[in-house]
């Protein structure tokens, strides 16, 4: 058996996250009124929502799902956008020691998500930059 991810949030309305997220990751396997699974292929991602009392931003700094090229950056993008999520824009940026084509888009509990892929590994953070692997919920990285 392939090993995979699996993450739970709690989210503040289950219905809005689950609206979200089918938006982000098409339906889920599960769907009850306290509990929503997502399980994607590609990436292998099992993705559990259940309500919580969400107050302020925790101590999660982002998710991401690393793809294979920009183009795929560009296809995850447009796809994201003609289901109707709001997306950052699209850029290149020095992050995280590496150099990436990237965009950011959050849930509606504020759980920041990064689609993007890695041009070129770099040996030093950027000074402009030192944390930008933690963007504050309505900015962009970097």
């Amino acid at each position: 058996m392939a090993s995979s991810v699996h993450i739970s949030l709690g989210v503040s309305d289950l219905a809005r996250a689950e609206d979200f997220y089918r938006k982000f990751f098409g339906e889920p396997v599960k769907s009850k009124p306290d509990y929503v699974k997502f399980v994607l292929g590609d990436p292998e991602l099992h993705l559990a929502l259940q309500p919580a009392h969400v107050e302020g931003p925790g101590a999660l700094s982002h998710l991401g799902i690393r793809v294979d090229s920009a183009n795929a950056v560009g296809r995850w993008k447009a796809d994201l956008e003609r289901r109707g999520l709001p997306v950052g824009e699209e850029r290149r940026e020095d992050c995280c020691y590496a150099l990436q084509d990237k965009f950011w888009l959050s849930d509606p509990d504020g759980n920041r998500w990064e689609i993007y892929t890695v041009l070129e590994d770099l040996d030093q953070r950027p000074d402009a930059s030192p944390t930008c692997c933690r963007p504050a919920p309505g900015e962009s990285c970097c």
